[in-house]
């Protein structure tokens, strides 16, 4: 079995809602829509980075043949 899984236990969806809930308590109907743009976008110039290193590895590998 997943160790994971075991430490957080099955989540179901009377703790999703729990969580849910709580977030929105602590940060407000209002800033969690800026939180999951800020989200996206990092995890879009994480992917774009990821992307763009890719071929600067393939040419250093072409040069040295």
């Amino acid at each position: 079995m997943n160790a994971l899984a075991i430490f957080l236990g099955f989540v179901g969806p009377w703790q999703i809602g729990l969580i849910i809930v709580v977030v929105l308590l602590l940060f407000g109907g209002k800033k969690i829509p800026e939180l999951m743009k800020g989200l996206g976008s990092g995890i879009k110039e994480f992917k774009n980075a990821a992307k763009d290193d890719q071929p600067a590895n393939k040419k250093e590998e072409e040069k040295k043949e």
